[in-house]
């Protein structure tokens, strides 16, 4: 009797890993060998001295965005939008988007525009508090997972749809294990009120960055471990391209530093349990049902490169341990600083370039 109940145990258990119904269909594809962490990818130590901000005061300040006068804002899973001084002190509640606001970015009116998970592309007026959707969907799809934003000096905003498929309830890691293809890059024009997507069939599309002219714009692909570059200026306009490929993490948020350096934050190195089932869509269903603790889990692992106009790395910051500022998510560059957000913890940070700006 117990051999038999045994067996219907694994019987129900093998039925349940094998058919179980699952929001997944994925697409079976081939993962790059992931570089390994040594020459321009060693492993180093140096955001170590990364110090934390705000602790506390929420979580999940995926982003930040620097004012004029060297004010910190930035968002939090609840929706508020918090405004700190450049100490990251004296929080000031500046709007609530009742949604769950992602990437930030000054336009030139001095309006904080914000790419919100569940809401859309908005603009918050930092003074009254003013929240207004300028557009939630494009072509006849609704956005299900804006991302992030950059905004140009004309004040054209480009910005990502990470998933049509998938929003932030679901989690990133569901269009990540589908690779499906349900993210899609856009410009809004505020003078017309029109919505472009420039770019559609990307793998989970998360950070844009303009570069120095404004001449083209990088997009990270997480789902694809990759960086695309979309010209927007000169004989290739409106073509896109490949402009780093492989790269050592799994990237998250990108942003331009004015003077040719692309930050790009990755969340974590590459997992080699999840490349390893890349050509397997079964098995990345049975692993879809698994618990959670069960399943690929990030590295404790702060990591952040530096990109320079040609797609040659200039640095490489890392920290792993189990105190680590991890995962980072966006990195902003304001003087001799870069400011790190974190899309889970209860802080953002701030890690000194030189020993000036300690």
């Amino acid at each position: 009797m117990k051999k038999i109940i045994a067996l219907l145990i694994v019987a129900v258990l093998a039925a349940y890993l094998l058919f179980w119904p699952v929001p997944i269909e994925p697409v079976a594809w081939d993962a790059p060998e992931a570089p390994a962490l040594e020459g321009d990818y060693a492993v180093n130590d140096r955001l170590a001295s990364a110090r934390r901000l705000a602790a506390g005061h929420g979580t999940g300040p995926e982003d930040v965005a620097i004012d004029k006068d060297g004010n910190l804002y930035v968002g939090f899973e609840d929706g508020r939008l918090v405004r700190f001084d450049a100490r990251g002190e004296h929080p000031d509640l500046i709007a609530n988007t009742q949604g769950r606001p992602l990437g930030l970015d000054f336009a030139p009116d001095g309006s904080l525009v914000v790419a919100d998970g569940y809401r859309g592309l908005l603009r918050v007026n930092p003074g009254s508090g003013r929240v207004e959707v300028l557009t939630d969907g494009a072509d006849g799809v609704p956005f299900r997972f804006t991302d992030d934003v950059d905004v140009a000096s004309d004040g054209t905003i480009y910005f990502t749809d990470a998933s049509s498929k998938f929003g932030p309830a679901m989690h990133a890691r569901d269009d990540i294990i589908e690779h499906g293809g349900h993210g899609r890059f856009l410009k809004f024009d505020p003078a017309s009120g029109a919505t472009t997507v420039l770019i559609d069939g990307l793998q989970f599309a998360n950070g844009v960055a303009l570069s120095r002219n404004e001449d083209f714009v990088v997009v990270t692909q997480t789902g694809s471990y990759n960086v695309l570059r979309y010209w927007l200026r000169g004989e290739r306009a409106g073509q896109h391209e490949v402009f780093f490929e492989n790269l050592p993490g799994i990237p998250d948020g990108v942003s331009g530093n004015g003077d040719g350096t692309f930050w790009v934050a990755l969340f974590a190195p590459r997992n080699a349990a999840l490349d390893a089932m890349a050509d397997k869509p079964l098995l990345r269903k049975v692993v879809f049902r698994l618990p959670a603790f069960m399943q690929p889990q990030p590295a404790r692992h702060a990591f952040v490169l530096g990109l320079d106009e040609q797609g040659r790395v200039t640095h490489n910051l890392q920290h792993k341990a189990e105190d680590a500022f991890a995962p980072i998510t966006s990195v902003e560059q304001r003087g001799q600083r870069l400011y790190l957000g974190s899309l889970t913890r209860d802080s953002f940070a701030v890690l000194p370039l030189t020993a000036t700006e300690e």
